[in-house]
């Protein structure tokens, strides 16, 4: 960086990772992740605040932690590299430090330098044995090609006169497969002294020049060299990553591009703005809102039924069914049929009762029996009008970006739901009453006295033959764990039987149920289970199915359970309506009648049955077509053709547009991620992937790597290589070797960047990007504290 700021003493001093950013810019300062908006110009203060930030989560007493100092300095002398400082290696905590400190240092080394994208300077210094460096031994570990692993060989001007490190540098007698860069730092006597970094960089290159184990290869050692091979590195990885890069930017765009068309239209300062916004808005909810309850391909909901779908199912399911629920009390109606022709033919029941069959008691029956229709008749309608509120309320989310609009257009068209409800509801009793005023009796299908009297009470199945109603998955809920528990199979139901089989080939059927005698009952939804759940048990008091009373069937939602109970009833299977209820009055159920008495009840017990079925079938199919006619397509032909002057008249045109506070900031972001992807795209575009390559050094031989981790250090015994010199007598100072790269300014003769090297990744860095350097100072002698 050309600049002096990071911190150095004796002992442990980087004790935090730090994540130094350089970036290329006009002006010089730093700014720190914790310290937003604050710029640093004077790079003593950037020292003085790495150590205060240290100290605040670490202590001042040599403690460690895995939370980097995040620091971006911006230059015109560096080029956009991410270079990461991390701790060397201790064994021997000291001060607050952990027992683990080694190992934990290790972990936190490990996180940085298992990256990919990440380039590892091992750095070891020449006064020690290169064979027991930690810094090698790590790299070697995640990096085993060799391939990102570049050695850094420090402290050569402190090695004893007569010895070099002339063969390590040639990597010649511990060879690494991209070889190793010697350089000189300044020493803590230089420091101290406020020596200039370019003077620094000066001697240094004084100093390859004139050693004689160095000169030949001074081209190759150096800092502004180690620059400049990591400027290669970044080339490299550049324009390995571009192709993909572009890729990726594209469909990036191609994604947007759509939603920006309209953004780039926006005129905030066009007076007609608004009204064709109004207009396009009321548009696009009537069209929304038709294709919904009508069906459209363009507007499916694939996660569960809704409009128009589920209003066809309220019609022809849900009412039927309640219909059907209404109908069958059996005990309950023969009960009502004696009363009342007891109750008809008052004092005179004196006399025989089997003179005739009193049609006033047939008429009383069937008039009670249509009035109990008005319940779900009316269900039904508040279901619908419940569905067109959900389906408006789904079509008003794309007004969101003007939330009055929204609001007010939801309001309006739910309040017309409302009153065509109170409509719809008015004719529907209408329907009822109209029905109860006059009992047809001669209608062509009605079955008549004669025929009354012949005719035996019998369930018939709406089905033809034994086809197919319905298949389905359904859980067996009620089988204990001793016998599998609960488990999913199969279902298909006739108008004869219910099957299930191991799964939906239908190749291994588990079992037949007839449908003979079956009713079904609602369960009570279990407090621990999410699953909604119906049984089928056998009027006879018989087993279902083995040894179980009940069969109980679950199902996912309650929708579903609806949906076969419906199917069910088509099959003839009746839903149960408990007689657990005993009179109140104390009156028995099974009160006897004379045979005569009984003859009548069963007469007009057919008769009413008849006559119902007939009108059960006439209101099935006038309540769907008033709704249809009184709501449903009211309600489109009122958002087609009204609601736009209701908007009109119920506020201000400039308050009912106004613009949502997220819809411009989301505006304003898009447009600018649109911008900025055709502005790196063009960039891209100007890059030139011609640049010089330097294709990877062939694999060298490093099995002196793969000893020296199975070898045990040496023991101070133990004579060291020849070509590496003891440490020197003189006392060391310094924190080692400085993990920042300086740039090349314009006298260290480093060639131009070939290319633009584009946006930095997010800060802090990780990820794809530039790649990253962490920089590692290995530990240095036993006997000199670092």
């Amino acid at each position: 960086v050309s600049r002096d700021f990071l911190p150095r003493g004796s002992g442990i001093v980087t004790r935090r990772p730090l994540v130094l950013q350089l970036i290329t810019a006009k002006t010089e300062y730093a700014e720190f992740l914790h310290c937003k908006g604050r710029k640093f110009t004077d790079f003593d203060e950037v020292r003085q605040e790495i150590e205060v930030e240290t100290d605040r989560i670490t202590g001042v007493n040599k403690g460690i932690s895995s939370i980097p100092i995040n620091l971006r300095i911006y230059s015109p002398h560096v080029l956009s590299l991410t270079l990461i400082d991390l701790p060397g290696i201790t064994k021997v905590p000291v001060g607050d430090q952990p027992p683990d400190i080694e190992q934990q240092i290790r972990d936190m080394i490990m996180q940085f330098i298992a990256r990919e994208n990440c380039l590892i300077l091992a750095v070891t210094p020449a006064n020690t044995d290169l064979a027991n460096s930690d810094a090698l031994k790590l790299a070697k570990e995640v990096d085993p090609q060799g391939l990102r692993t570049i050695g850094v060989i420090t402290k050569l001007d402190l090695m004893d006169e007569g010895t070099d490190a002339r063969e390590i540098l040639e990597n010649k007698l511990l060879p690494l497969r991209r070889g190793y860069i010697g350089v000189v730092n300044r020493s803590q006597k230089d420091i101290d002294g406020k020596k200039d970094i370019k003077a620094a960089l000066l001697a240094e290159r004084k100093f390859f020049l004139s050693h004689p184990a160095y000169r030949h290869m001074a081209d190759r050692m150096g800092t502004p060299y180690l620059q400049k091979v990591l400027n290669q590195q970044l080339t490299n990885h550049i324009r390995d990553t571009l192709p993909a890069f572009r890729s990726k930017l594209q469909s990036q765009l191609l994604s947007i591009e759509h939603e920006v068309e309209v953004y780039k239209n926006f005129r905030p300062e066009d007076p007609t703005r608004k009204t064709k916004a109004l207009l396009q808005m009321v548009q696009q909810f009537s069209v929304d809102f038709e294709k919904r309850i009508e069906g459209s391909g363009d507007q499916v909901d694939t996660l569960e039924l809704s409009g128009g779908a589920k209003i066809n199912r309220i019609f022809h399911e849900r009412f039927p069914f309640e219909l059907v629920k209404m109908e069958f009390n059996e005990k309950e109606l023969r009960r009502e049929i004696s009363y009342a022709i007891k109750n008809i033919h008052g004092i005179r029941q004196v006399l025989p009762t089997g003179l005739f069959t009193p049609d006033m008691a047939f008429e009383a029956i069937v008039k009670k029996q249509i009035v109990k229709l008005k319940g779900p008749c009316l269900k039904s309608v508040d279901l619908v009008m419940q569905e067109l509120i959900n389906t408006v309320k789904k079509c008003t989310k794309k007004l969101a970006t003007y939330p009055r609009l929204c609001e007010e257009t939801e309001r309006i068209v739910a309040g017309y739901i409302r009153e065509r409800e109170e409509k719809t509801k008015d004719q529907v009793l209408l329907l009822i009453d109209i029905q109860v005023s006059y009992i047809n009796t001669n209608h062509e299908d009605f079955i008549g006295f004669a025929n009354a009297q012949q005719r035996s009470s019998q369930v018939n199945k709406s089905a033809v033959g034994n086809q197919v109603i319905r298949k389905g998955w359904l859980t067996i809920n009620n089988i204990g764990i001793m016998k599998g528990g609960s488990k999913e199979y199969w279902f298909v139901l006739t108008a004869e039987s219910l099957s299930w089989y191991k799964d939906d080939e239908e190749k291994e059927k588990k079992y037949m149920l007839p449908l003979d005698n079956l009713k079904v009952r609602d369960v009570e939804k279990s407090f621990m289970s999410s699953k909604h759940i119906f049984a089928l048990f056998n009027t006879e008091q018989r087993n279902v199915y083995k040894d179980y009373r009940f069969l109980e069937l679950a199902c996912d939602s309650q929708e579903e359970v609806d949906s076969w109970k419906a199917s069910l009833l088509r099959a003839g299977v009746y839903p149960d309506k408990s007689a657990t209820e005993s009179d109140e009055n104390g009156q028995a159920d099974n009160f006897s009648m004379d045979p005569q008495l009984e003859r009548q009840v069963e007469t007009i017990r057919n008769l009413v049955d008849s006559y119902m079925s007939i009108i059960n079938k006439c209101i099935r199919d006038l309540i769907p077509k008033t709704i249809m006619h009184l709501m449903i397509n009211n309600v489109k032909e009122f958002i087609n053709a009204e609601l736009l002057a209701h908007l009109y008249s119920s506020e201000d045109q400039n308050t009912l547009m106004e613009e949502s506070a997220e819809q411009a900031q989301r505006r304003d972001e898009m447009l600018r991620m649109y911008q900025a992807l055709k502005e790196a795209l063009a960039i891209i575009g100007d890059i030139s992937t011609s640049t010089v390559s330097t294709p990877a050094p062939p694999p060298v031989d490093d099995s002196w790597l793969q000893q020296a981790r199975r070898s045990p250090p040496p023991s101070p015994s133990t004579p060291r290589r020849p070509t590496l010199n003891n440490p020197p007598t003189r006392p060391l100072s310094g924190r080692g070797p400085a993990p920042a790269i300086p740039s090349p300014g314009p006298q260290s003769g480093a060639p131009p960047v070939p290319f633009r090297p584009g946006p930095l990744p997010p800060f802090p860095s990780g990820g794809e990007g530039p790649p990253q350097v962490p920089s590692r100072p290995s530990r240095a002698p036993p006997s000199v504290p670092r």
